[in-house]
């Protein structure tokens, strides 16, 4: 068996890893597929050093096939194809007691915070899993996770059909965004400054607008007669972002706060009094957030196989991740685990 491991300085080596032994709650997959995110990035820039402890095997974004079962596992059977939900909560704090076990107050993230999926065998709980239809591929299965991202910030902001929506930032996560908003029957416009992403987002069928050339109020505004959007995503983690955000929201608009941002930003309190705005958080994602990037890929709502910009083996996982690195062509580079 082998192991990517994470060892710093934008490196990783492969090692002979071990196969844990599923616990009676556990089952042990065989990764198939692991995508390359946002926070992966981060880890390989060294920024989150202090927190994954290198040299660590990383990686959540996965699909792979059921290779042993606990005792105790029920509803799975062995060859099933699924993907990992990877939060790991107490079910015991506050927020778990509240169904809230996404925000559990000790979570732990895996792949971040506790081992992950660049290596041929992972060991996790059974409570992780969603099982993939037969009509889902392990390859876009290994991007439910980034659409279950999506999925909870639409659920968040209580999109419905006919709503102007605006998302400000063009990469994979505001692109999903746009898309799951549009399955729900909403307007879309993606604000976004590369222009490669704007062309990508443009041939999904969405309007754009490049925030650095054009003025995003006035463009906003004329899109939607003069009200404004009834709903913004912030998903690129700059500062004049949310500036625009409460500019362009209509009277009574939601605001989703998808980024994180490195620095407090400075808000504009005054609109949410003027224009009675609401603002909400959205982190991560829910159990049904899965089930319903699962359904949206399998009956064709979501088109997801563009999302791939690469496909790499295990033993050439630096290349992929130096191919990701300051790319703003690439969506989705896959890492192949078998």
């Amino acid at each position: 068996m082998k192991a990517a491991q994470y060892i710093g300085n934008k490196q990783f080596q492969l090692v002979a890893g071990s196969k844990v032994q599923a616990a009676p709650d556990e089952v042990v997959l065989k990764v198939a597929y692991v995508g390359i995110c946002g926070t992966d990035m981060h880890i390989y820039h060294g920024v989150m050093d202090q927190r994954v402890a290198p040299p660590q095997v990383i990686g959540h974004e996965m699909s792979g096939t059921i290779e042993a079962m606990g005792a105790e596992v029920e509803g799975f059977s062995l060859g099933d194809s699924v993907v990992v939900r990877p939060l790991d909560y107490c079910g015991e704090c506050p927020a778990c007691d509240a169904g809230h076990s996404h925000v559990c107050h000790q979570l732990k993230f895996m792949g971040i915070d506790t081992p992950g999926a660049f290596q041929n065998f992972w060991t996790v709980k059974a409570r992780t899993l969603h099982k993939l239809p037969e009509n889902v591929s392990l390859k876009q299965g290994a991007l439910i996770e980034p659409l279950a991202v999506a999925c909870h910030d639409i659920a968040r902001a209580g999109v419905v059909a006919g709503e102007n929506v605006v998302v400000i930032g063009g990469g994979p996560i505001g692109q999903l965004v746009a898309l799951v908003a549009k399955s729900a029957g909403a307007n879309v416009m993606i604000s976004e400054v590369n222009e490669a992403r704007c062309a990508f987002a443009e041939a999904n069928g969405f309007k754009t607008v490049n925030p650095i050339s054009q003025d995003l109020e006035s463009v906003v505004k004329d899109w939607t007669t003069g009200k404004g959007a009834d709903v913004v995503f912030e998903v690129s983690g700059v500062a004049a972002a949310v500036t625009a955000m409460t500019a362009i929201a209509a009277v009574r608009g939601r605001i989703c706060m998808v980024a994180i941002h490195a620095e407090s930003p400075k808000v504009d309190l005054f609109q949410f009094f003027w224009k009675e705005l609401q603002l909400l958080g959205a982190r991560v994602y829910e159990s049904a957030d899965f089930e319903k990037a699962i359904e949206l890929i399998a009956n064709g709502s979501i088109d997801i196989e563009p999302f791939i910009s690469s496909i790499s083996s295990l033993a050439e996982i630096n290349g992929a991740f130096s191919g990701m690195d300051n790319n703003p062509t690439g969506m989705k580079a896959l890492v192949s685990c078998e």
